[in-house]
């Protein structure tokens, strides 16, 4: 049940960050001024492109993170006395999770930056 709402719900924002990105780029290529307009809109697409990299790089981990603390309290619920063990798991698997969205992190800011 909750990986059909999950899917349900990353549908619609794929959609709807599609429709937006496709409104969005038909408004900037049909703003006067030549040359002017066009680099504008290559800044905008830039920015818009780091947003996207982000936000999707971000799900996963977020997702993950969010697993991981609810499994980890359900474990702790049913086995009180491995704790210790428990909790240094935990807290592994969630620096690994959180290093994939701060590579994320770091593409947004190459493509917004760099290239």
């Amino acid at each position: 049940m909750a990986s059909t709402i999950l899917r349900r719900g990353l549908t619609s924002a794929l959609i709807v960050g599609a429709l937006f990105i496709a409104t969005t780029a038909v408004a900037f290529a049909q703003a006067p001024g030549g040359a002017a307009a066009n680099e504008f809109s290559e800044k905008g697409m830039k920015f818009m492109a780091a947003a996207i990299a982000m936000a999707v790089g971000g799900i996963g981990p977020a997702i993950g993170i969010g697993l991981l603390g609810g499994k980890a309290m359900e474990a702790l619920g049913r086995n009180p006395e491995a704790a210790g063990a428990i909790q240094t798991n935990m807290i592994l698997a969630i620096a690994f999770a959180e290093a994939i969205g701060i590579y994320a992190l770091v593409v947004a800011i190459l493509i917004g930056f760099v290239f």
